[in-house]
């Protein structure tokens, strides 16, 4: 699976980055379009969006990658 890619603030606008780089794939006026932005990488590279708060700290992930379908059972 490719690395992850977040939805953060970037100065007074939000942005979708993957992790390790410092440059942003996209730079958008809303939280919701950069997720948008975000989620169509994610779909691409079979990827993890994960969403921050404006304080940074982790509100949402969503997976994009190849989890098993139906979900294994987690009780074993």
């Amino acid at each position: 699976m490719a690395a992850n890619i977040h939805v953060v603030p970037y100065d007074n606008e939000w942005a979708a980055k993957m992790e390790g780089y410092s440059n942003p794939l996209a730079i958008c006026p809303t939280q919701e379009l950069a997720r948008q932005a975000a989620v169509l990488y994610a779909k691409a590279l079979k990827s993890e969006v994960v969403i921050h708060r404006p304080d940074g700290t982790i509100r949402d992930k969503d997976s994009y990658g190849n989890d098993p379908f139906p979900p294994r059972d987690q009780r074993r």
